[in-house]
């Protein structure tokens, strides 16, 4: 199956299972269990929340255990939310600060989730092959974040963020 065939599949069954739930941590779950599963070749999918300004917290994700704690600007991850920018990383190993929270992996992908101005998390994705992503992947991901964010009440995100 080629990228557009998957990822078209993915973002219809995407949409499907958020239509009528607008609860934050069950879509946030349901959607890195819908990527972990049906987007090949990954070995890590799931989300770091804002914990403070300077600070992220593991939230709901799928594969090995994490690194529960990630500092703005550090890693894949603090990057994207110090720069409010996807970061598409072909060789983790290249990447000045990454973090090895799975020794496994060797490309990332991760996506900022902003909201009326405000980063409340990133969309983090691993894959054990290196060069795994390309920019039709960082598309069609970035698309699923933002159907996530149309389709989900981050309220208390959100509330808790601007505090």
């Amino acid at each position: 199956m080629i990228r557009e065939e998957y990822y078209s599949d993915f973002l219809k069954q995407l949409k499907s299972l958020l239509k009528d739930e607008r609860d934050w941590l069950a879509n946030l779950a349901n959607t890195a269990s819908l990527i972990y599963n049906l987007v090949p070749k990954l070995n890590w999918v799931g989300f770091y929340l804002m914990d403070s300004e300077e600070e992220m917290v593991l939230g709901p994700f799928q594969g090995q255990p994490a690194c529960v704690r990630i500092k703005v600007g550090n890693g894949v991850c603090g990057t994207a939310v110090a720069k409010r920018k996807t970061q598409l990383v072909e060789n983790v190993h290249d990447f000045d600060g990454h973090i090895a929270c799975d020794p496994a992996s060797k490309s990332e992908l991760v996506i900022p989730l902003e909201i009326e101005g405000t980063i409340i998390g990133v969309l983090d994705i691993d894959s054990p092959a290196e060069a795994r992503f390309n920019r039709e992947d960082q598309d069609y991901l970035e698309k699923a974040v933002k159907i996530l964010i149309e389709e989900t009440d981050f309220t208390p995100l959100l509330e808790r963020e601007r505090r």
